[in-house]
Formats: C-alpha cells, sequence, structure tokens
C-alpha cells in the first residue's frame, strides 16, 4: 500500500482558462505555473546529425534549410515571445499556438494544409496521476515539439536517432512525429502494470487485513484508470483520423505504423477496462468482508446474551428470597444442597443451550473463524 500522504499530493490540476470570456482568438497568455522556455533542437539526414540547445531562434531558418528534417522540441510555455517566434517561423496559425498554452486539451488532430497540429498526454507522475500537455506540429521537414516541463519519455526516441538504429534516419517528419507519438503510448504500459501491483496488493489486503483506508485507495485508483481511459479514447480517435483521411503530410508507410499505435492505445483500454472492474469488484468484496466480519460478531454475542439470559432468570428467581414459612414458596431456600442444585440447573441450562445450538448448526466450526 503507498503512505498515507500520497492522497494529499495533487493530481492534474482543475481546469483553469487563461484568457478572459469574449477576448480576441488566438490570444497566448502563459499559465501562471510555466516553467522557463529552453529550446533543443535535433537535425539529421541519412548520414549525418547536429543536436544542440538553441538561445536565439533566428538560427532556425538557416538549419530548416540544409537539414532534410528538423526536430524543434521547447521545454516550458513562459516564454509567449518565443512562442510567437515560432508561431512566425513556422507560419504556425494563431488558434493553434493558443491551444498550446491553454492545457487540458485532449488528445486530438487538426488539419492545417501545410502543418498538422496534435495533441498528446504525456505521463509526468503515476499517483495521484498527472500529465504534460505535449504539442506537435508536424511539416514537411519539420517537427516542433511544446512541452509544459522539462523531463519525458522520448529519450529512446533520441538515443535511435544518435545510433542510426532502424528507418527513423531515412524516414522523414511524420515518421519522427509517429516515434514520438510511439514512445508516449507505450510510456502507458509501465503505468497500468503498476497499476496491476497494486490490485494485487489490495486485494491481498481486503482478504487479510481489511481497513477504511482500502476503500479511498481504490476510489484514487479506479480515478487515475478513468483519466487513462479518457486520454486513450481520445487519442485513439486522433490516430483513426490520421490514418483514414487523406493527409499529405502523411505517407501510406507512417501510416501502417500507425496502426500499431492504434492497436497498442486498444491494449491498453482493455487491461483499463479490466482493472476498473477489478476496483469496483474488489470495493464490493471489502464490504462483503467488512459485513460478514459484523455478523460473526453479532452470531457470538447473540450466542452469549442467549446463554446467559437462562442463567439471569434463574439467579433472579432464587434471588427474591421469599418468607419460606409459607408452603408455596421456595423450598430449596432452606435446603441445605439448594445451593448446589441452582448452580448444576444453570451447568445443565448451559450445556443444554450449547447442544441445542450446534445441532442446529449455529455453532458450525467450518466456518471462518472470527479475527
Amino acid at each position: 500500500m503507498p503512505p498515507d500522504d500520497v492522497s494529499l499530493m495533487p493530481a492534474d490540476p482543475p481546469f483553469r482558462r487563461q484568457t478572459e470570456p469574449g477576448a480576441m482568438p488566438g490570444t497566448v497568455i502563459a499559465p501562471p505555473d510555466a516553467e522557463q522556455s529552453r529550446i533543443n533542437v535535433l537535425c539529421f539526414s541519412a548520414t549525418e546529425m547536429l543536436e544542440q540547445p538553441l538561445a536565439d531562434i533566428s538560427q532556425l531558418s538557416e538549419l530548416l534549410e540544409h537539414w532534410p528534417v528538423t526536430w524543434v522540441n521547447v521545454d516550458g510555455l513562459s516564454n509567449t515571445k518565443l512562442l510567437d517566434g515560432l508561431a512566425e517561423l513556422f507560419d504556425i496559425h494563431r488558434l493553434s499556438m493558443e491551444d498550446v498554452v491553454h492545457l487540458h486539451q485532449r488528445p486530438k488532430v487538426e488539419n492545417y494544409g501545410d502543418y498538422l497540429y496534435l495533441v498528446a498526454r504525456m505521463i509526468e507522475d503515476h499517483d495521484p496521476l498527472r500529465t504534460d500537455q505535449t504539442s506537435l506540429f508536424i511539416g514537411r521537414n519539420f517537427l516542433l515539439t511544446i512541452q509544459e516541463r522539462a523531463g519525458d519519455c522520448l529519450e529512446p526516441v533520441r538515443t535511435r536517432l544518435r545510433a542510426k538504429a532502424g528507418r527513423i534516419r531515412q524516414a522523414g517528419a511524420d515518421h519522427l512525429a509517429y516515434t514520438v507519438l510511439d514512445a508516449v503510448i507505450d510510456s502507458y504500459f509501465p503505468l497500468v502494470e503498476l497499476y496491476s501491483d497494486r490490485l494485487e496488493v489490495i486485494d491481498e489486503a481486503v482478504t487479510n487485513a481489511p481497513s477504511p483506508r482500502i476503500v479511498s485507495e481504490l476510489h484514487r485508483l479506479r480515478g487515475n484508470l478513468l483519466q487513462v481511459r479518457k486520454m486513450m479514447i481520445a487519442q485513439r480517435d486522433a490516430l483513426n483520423e490520421m490514418i483514414r483521411d487523406d493527409f499529405p503530410l502523411i505517407t501510406n508507410e507512417t501510416r501502417l505504423y500507425l496502426r500499431d499505435c492504434v492497436d497498442h492505445t486498444a491494449q491498453i483500454l482493455d487491461v483499463v477496462e479490466t482493472y476498473r472492474e477489478m476496483c469496483s469488484d474488489l470495493r464490493d468484496y471489502y464490504l462483503s468482508q467488512i459485513s460478514y466480519r459484523m455478523n460473526q460478531v453479532m452470531k457470538v454475542l447473540t450466542i452469549l446474551s442467549t446463554i446467559f439470559l437462562p442463567l439471569g432468570f434463574i439467579t433472579g428467581l432464587y434471588g427474591m428470597n421469599f418468607d419460606v414459612a409459607y408452603p408455596l414458596n421456595m423450598p430449596e431456600l432452606r435446603w441445605s444442597y439448594g445451593y448446589p442444585f441452582a448452580l448444576g440447573l444453570m451447568t445443565a441450562t448451559t450445556i443444554g443451550l450449547t447442544i441445542f445450538m450446534y445441532r442446529r448448526g449455529w455453532l458450525d466450526s467450518s466456518q471462518d473463524k472470527l479475527r
């Protein structure tokens, strides 16, 4: 089970729009908690590659002219002037750049003719689930990715580019965009495996040591799974649109690779649906366990009360102390064996009730012992 303070950690922050209602379309305002913007550029051909941080976007024009494919990655959204400069350099529509800074966009794809605009959700933390919005602009010879924060799951893509692994260095910007999307989607597999391990731990805890904390843990886990489900459904729809529609920037060969991404989203969705049902089943199982244990407690208390009820009657009867001079009063009050007789009567009553309850199956030893 995770530590107690995990539930206090913030999940994805609530939806907040930067612009005021009625503001001019295309207004670019940085989020209040945006990180400092940093640019890294990676240019490559089949035989050469250049990778370096970039301080001035004015150098990009020369790189775009010289290299067959240029990958520009921006971390942080604080520098709106930089974003405006990139929009002017790559001829990006203002509405697209507005979506970049308006976070909480669902995964989608939009065709602007000279480029495609895609949104993907990249995992930042698993508990509670936090995701970063990653915007991708696919052009004929460039890929522009803009992320909320530094740190991503794209290092394997960069490693493949450096090592000339596969056909990534021989392909175009559309294939590079596919590899980025594939890395983002595949990063969800370790997440769902982690949730699987957590469900196993919760299942064991429900069976052996149920506690109220399990309900809150299941609720948080089910909420995370619901977020993953929503993102994967939107991502699958966007990928299907890229495969189905005739986008000139997407080659037929890249469409074949995108089918693999769709298959991965389907696998994640199947697993997530299974785990969401397991969360509901474990919650019901926990409530059943609590109800069963309460019934066992009530059963023991009822048996004890039933046994002591006649004993209380007997002791109360002989405690009335009527005057023995009257012939109809209790003769045992002056009898020398009266006290042993009363104890024997109570013992016989206890044994008789126990035998009666056992024969009725109320004391069945095959049932689970009360913990």
